[in-house]
């Protein structure tokens, strides 16, 4: 990784959805889903995007895109502030931001073929001239892993793993730079999210892709990510390099969330953190710090004040007041409570 400008960088995110009621229809409050996120991809990394359902992770990867606009907040991809394009502007700068959905049938018309799905998204950005662009599909999908004699068949007539191949092919028909990869191996198989992820990384080696993976299984990020993000009611709770996060996390969330993960060797013994009650409403968040209510460790000064990003000198940056003076000690920490 090189040490030129990232690709992205995202300063304090926003995306609040109104709440409406009343005779007149009147905004009452606010879904606040994304509420300060900031964090930076370099050129062909890939960062994790984590947490549990409702933390936001997939609408700050739509809102990147401006598939839905952000409320408050800087996205700079390549330079640029998209936040600022026009919409003609943002359609020419798309072709080089891309997605790959979870559900692959569901982005797909059923009445197309592949060939009309993938030759429609080259059209729009006017790739390549129609008579090429045929040709260009084969290559796609023998790049990803699928005959490409089956061009002419329909969404409904491939597996699942099929579909989100067919998806990816979409995804690099318009030679992007950014892929967010939203949930993209949840809804298949385990060997055959094997097979994807493998893909997404032989591709990225050879055609130098950067990507943002959103996803709550730990276990398929670990595999593909080099950093990691991990969020909690919309906000930054811990950020890092994966190795780092995974062999030494510091915040209690990390914490629970890496021990939620299965481990193959029922002889070791691991520590296991359950969290009490549920993930407060994006409605009315708690004050202070937002994982106060189900933090084990919780001090009164939690209630009150939203902890900071604290960077530690292992290069992780946590949201947590216990790492004010460097990293946690959860042995003593474990005896003194």
């Amino acid at each position: 990784m090189s040490d030129a400008a990232p690709l992205l960088q995202v300063e304090n995110l926003k995306k609040h959805f109104p709440i409406r009621g009343g005779v007149l229809g009147r905004v009452q409050n606010y879904v606040k889903a994304v509420d300060g996120v900031s964090f930076d991809v370099k050129q062909g990394e890939t960062i994790g995007l984590v947490g549990e359902s409702g933390c936001g992770k997939s609408t700050a990867g739509r809102v990147l895109l401006r598939l839905q606009e952000p409320t408050a907040g800087r996205i700079v991809f390549d330079g640029e502030d998209i936040t600022q394009l026009s919409k003609a502007e943002l359609r020419r700068r798309r072709r080089h931001m891309q997605i790959i959905f979870q559900d692959p049938y569901g982005s797909f018309n059923p009445r197309q073929t592949i060939h009309r799905l993938l030759d429609e998204a080259m059209g729009i950005q006017k790739i390549l001239p129609k008579a090429q662009r045929r040709e260009r599909i084969r290559e796609l999908l023998s790049l990803v892993g699928l005959n490409p004699d089956h061009i002419d068949r329909y969404p409904h007539e491939f597996s699942g793993g099929q579909r989100q191949r067919i998806a990816i092919a979409r995804a690099l028909s318009v030679d992007p730079k950014l892929i967010i990869c939203d949930e993209a191996v949840s809804s298949l198989d385990v060997s055959v999210q094997a097979q994807v992820i493998n893909l997404l990384k032989r591709l990225q080696r050879e055609l130098g892709l950067t990507y943002i993976f959103v996803a709550h299984d730990l276990g398929v990020v670990r595999h593909i990510s080099d950093r990691i993000v991990v969020m909690y009611l919309g906000t930054v709770a811990e950020k890092g390099d994966t190795t780092t996060i995974f062999e030494n996390p510091q915040h209690p969330y990390t914490r629970a969330l890496l021990s939620a993960i299965p481990f193959p060797d029922p002889t070791r013994k691991r520590e296991r953190m359950i969290l009490s009650g549920d993930v407060p409403s994006p409605i009315d968040p708690p004050s202070g710090c937002p994982f106060h209510t189900r933090c084990p460790y919780v001090m009164d000064r939690c209630r009150t004040e939203v902890p900071p990003l604290h960077r530690l000198e292992s290069g992780q940056e946590v949201a947590c007041h216990l790492v004010e003076d460097g990293e946690i000690n959860y042995d003593e920490l474990r005896r003194a409570v």
